[in-house]
């Protein structure tokens, strides 16, 4: 394995069952990424495509919890697109991962079609740019949050699902570009705290889909009422999801 140019940590995911390396300094991917990866409801045999995968921490979350996926991820920028191909190498996944960027497919990204698409796209579309150009990339909204999930509906097959994580706030923006073009929309609001407003929305969608949307019951992240102390507070829930690999079904009942 090259050495990566700049330095880098290894962090723990799924309680060990993934070790991820990613840049010492900047954006690192977090609990965001498991929660995607625990979304998605790929089953052995079918094809994930991960659009801005970064270090991989979304695809090979998925890759460990479900067995026998073809992996495939794009990453614009080629300092995480590599980190992908060695965390990869590294947990024994097969994953293809193409340095791209998603408004300008590259030409093998273009033909593919596959069962699930998964997105985390960057949270804030204004404010200040963090100094960290690979931070400021993965944070920071370029590409317009409607061409994200444009590009997703275009890679999946008919009937296969797109599911993404974003912050609350742009719940309206994500469901109106998914309007006329996929159904089945499930939204599951993602809180700190119980009581407290979600901070972040998981959405799946069904591409050529009529079924109705739904709003799923919040998931609460810590157990805690507020931050007493160091250390985690996870809730059972939570636990299971980001330690143990649980999934999340966010499937309508008729499809489980």
């Amino acid at each position: 394995m090259t050495a990566s140019p700049v330095p880098t940590r290894t962090d723990d995911f799924l309680g060990g069952r993934l070790r991820l390396t990613q840049p010492a300094h900047g954006y690192r991917a977090g609990a965001d990424a498991v929660m995607l990866a625990a979304a998605c409801a790929a089953a052995p045999g079918q094809s994930v495509l991960e659009l801005g995968c970064g270090a991989g921490a979304a695809l090979l979350c998925l890759g460990v919890r479900v067995p026998g996926l073809t992996l495939a991820g794009i990453e614009r920028d080629p300092l995480a697109a590599n980190l992908a191909r060695a965390n990869a190498d590294a947990a024994g996944l097969a994953a293809h991962i193409v340095t791209g960027d998603l408004s300008r497919l590259p030409p093998g990204v273009a033909a593919t079609s596959v069962d699930h698409v998964i997105a985390n796209p960057p949270f804030f579309a204004t404010g200040t740019r963090a100094p960290d150009a690979y931070r400021a990339g993965a944070r920071h909204e370029e590409t317009p949050l409607a061409d994200w999930i444009d590009t997703g509906l275009r890679r999946l097959r008919p009937r296969g699902w797109l599911t993404v994580i974003h912050r609350a706030e742009r719940l309206g923006d994500l469901l109106d570009a998914l309007s006329g073009r996929a159904g089945d929309v499930a939204i599951l609001p993602v809180a700190p705290r119980a009581g407290a407003a979600a901070g972040r929305v998981i959405v799946a969608a069904r591409k050529g889909a009529r079924g109705p949307l739904r709003l799923l019951a919040p998931f609460v992240m810590h157990a805690n009422a507020r931050h007493l102390h160091d250390g985690e507070d996870l809730t059972p829930e939570a636990q299971a999801v980001l330690r143990g690999g649980a999934a999340l079904d966010l499937k309508p009942p008729e499809r489980r």
